[in-house]
């Protein structure tokens, strides 16, 4: 029953992640490049390098930021419900 209450709780820990990874990749890149803005795919005056470099970055750091989001929140959950709301690993393997 706790894990359905974790559901709605992960959407918004979730939806909260990609604010805070958009606004933390915004802040790397400018830092990185002086631009103030990323190239984005379809830009015709950018490079297939600075396109890509930027994907590679952003996909990075959304990465880092989702994986540190949902385990913070599944941390908590447990900690407060005594019930992890996740996958657990299979220790016949």
């Amino acid at each position: 029953m706790n894990k359905l209450l974790y559901k709605p709780l992960g959407l918004l820990f979730s939806v909260l992640g990609g604010v805070l990874a958009s606004a933390a990749f915004g802040q790397v890149w400018k830092l990185a490049t002086g631009d103030k803005e990323a190239p984005s795919a379809t830009q015709q005056d950018r490079k297939w390098s600075e396109v890509l470099i930027a994907a590679t970055v952003q996909g990075a750091i959304f990465g880092l930021v989702k994986a540190a989001i949902d385990r913070g929140g599944a941390t908590g959950f447990d900690k407060i419900t005594g019930e992890w709301p996740g996958d657990k690993r299979d220790m016949d393997n």
